[in-house]
């Protein structure tokens, strides 16, 4: 296995962009792994959208991300209003918002949605990320749902546990209006990141897990 490094001590600021369909996807998805970066990296520069949340759920995203991003050395949080559920259907004003996007703010990393995510939400932006931006490192993230879309990562991220239950407690702290979903439990997030600590055999026991579809290395030659 081979051990690589997202971040990026004492070089020039890492600039993260993390995708979001809704209020809560960029925590469940990848919030263990932002938090890993922040403490490893004072100089984390991020850029946090959201795409879809009421008055209420926005909110709960600010508030989130004020959560997850404190110690990032430079952040800013977009919240947008396209309609839940009906990303498909208005798909021109998501592209032209990506296309504004493009031209203001070029990452190292991007954090995106899987791709075979069975909710239509998270497939548009999925591909309008990979649409976008095509000479950038993509790391698609994974919801756990109903749907049973699940699939295999290629890609880990270890955490330890101080920092899974820190993630865990703060999305069900934060997001009150998702309460009553009957999967939206602790039990739920810290099954998923043991299940994926034991697949990566992370020392802790705990990892996310992420699909890299396209990786470029550049390997330095000796004289």
């Amino acid at each position: 296995m081979l051990n690589l490094a997202l971040s990026n001590p004492g070089g020039a600021p890492r600039k993260i962009l993390c995708l979001g369909s809704h209020s809560d996807d960029l925590e469940i998805g990848c919030g263990g792994t932002l938090l890993k970066l922040i403490a490893s990296e004072p100089n984390l520069h991020v850029l946090w959208v959201v795409f879809s949340a009421t008055a209420t759920r926005a909110c709960e995203a600010k508030t989130s991300a004020a959560r997850f991003l404190a110690g990032a050395a430079w952040q800013h949080v977009e919240v947008k209003e396209f309609r839940d559920g009906f990303f498909p259907y208005v798909g021109y004003e998501i592209k032209q918002y990506f296309e504004e996007l493009k031209q203001r703010y070029s990452p190292d990393v991007i954090f995106t949605h899987y791709r075979e995510d069975r909710h239509q939400d998270h497939r548009l932006i999925s591909d309008l990320t990979w649409n976008t931006y095509r000479d950038h490192f993509i790391l698609e993230y994974e919801i756990p749902k109903y749907d049973g879309d699940l699939g295999s990562p290629n890609c880990f991220v270890a955490l330890d546990e101080t920092t899974c239950r820190r993630k865990v407690t703060s999305i069900v702290e934060t997001f009150q209006t998702q309460q009553n979903r009957r999967w939206f439990t602790e039990e739920t997030f810290l099954a998923l990141l043991r299940l994926r600590g034991v697949e990566s055999g992370a020392q802790s026991g705990y990892a996310e897990g992420f699909y890299c579809r396209k990786a470029v290395f550049d390997f330095a030659l000796s004289a």
